[in-house]
């Protein structure tokens, strides 16, 4: 799959009102989709594998979109076949009063994965130039400032040796009014309906604004951001899949070798031990 028009480069100025949220050209069709990205999942499966055997790389996935673009989706579909022993998923809700009493990064650093390990940011630190932003929960003269300072903190991370991949699910206001629909009108999607949605939904034009800002600014040449038409589930899925199947191709993984010989061990076990 061609994913390069989905990547934001540094400096691009993106207009998201140029961007059709149920855009699906770079594949063939819904048809193939559903093998596709059950290929994808075995890939991504044996390749994280490799990634905690190796213990040697550090990849973090943030999911950002507003509600319902599908990030638990992602979550599910993309990452189902994965050892959960070496994926871990943080979700950043409204900060407890302790978060609070810190620097707004300082819950979001320890979340960090460490070697071998693949962490998912199901929201994120951005929530800090988005929400915050749209909600005006500090002035306009503090959220500025969290642009340079995300990138700085992320360039940290990558000169440490965490591989940084930014998907930002582009969702339209009508499918996102199909989806709230389905939650009240599904008794087993029922769960999952928050009546705030609806109070977030008003602010629409404001969080566009906000998420235009985040691409223009913070997509780097250590982090750049994926811009993902959401309105397609199965193009959605099928794109991020493959984002992150190539990147951890990339990492060149081999299994550890053992530090000694094993056929002693192996003759030791036929011959009955």
């Amino acid at each position: 799959m061609n994913f390069d028009p989905y990547f934001v480069r540094p400096r691009q100025k993106i207009d998201l009102r140029n961007w059709e949220p149920d855009d699906t050209h770079a594949w063939k069709g819904s048809d193939k989709a559903v093998t596709e990205l059950a290929d994808l999942t075995a890939k991504l499966e044996s390749l994280q594998e490799q990634l905690y055997c190796e213990s040697k790389h550090r990849l973090l996935v943030v999911l950002q979109g507003m509600d319902t673009s599908g990030k638990d989706g992602v979550i599910r579909k993309v990452f189902e076949g994965v050892n959960p022993q070496g994926v871990r998923v943080a979700s950043f809700k409204v900060p407890t009063p302790i978060e609070l009493a810190h620097d707004y990064l300082w819950r979001v650093h320890s979340q960090t994965p460490g070697k071998g390990e693949m962490v998912i940011f199901n929201r994120s630190h951005y929530e800090d130039v988005l929400a915050v932003r749209v909600h005006n929960l500090v002035p306009e003269n503090v959220w500025k400032k969290r642009y340079n300072q995300i990138n700085e903190f992320e360039r940290l991370l990558v000169e440490e040796g965490t591989t940084v991949l930014k998907f930002y699910l582009h969702i339209s206001r009508d499918e996102q009014k199909e989806r709230l629909l389905e939650r009240i009108e599904t008794p087993e999607k029922n769960w999952k309906f928050n009546p705030g949605d609806l109070e977030e939904r008003k602010l629409w034009p404001e969080y566009m604004a906000a998420y235009e800002d985040v691409l223009n600014r913070t997509s780097t040449e250590w982090a750049p951001w994926y811009l993902v038409p959401a309105d397609k589930k199965w193009f959605r899925n099928v794109l991020i899949s493959s984002v992150i199947v190539e990147t951890l191709k990339g990492f060149d993984m081999k299994y550890p070798t053992p530090e000694e010989d094993l056929a002693p061990y192996a003759a030791r076990l036929r011959a009955g031990e």
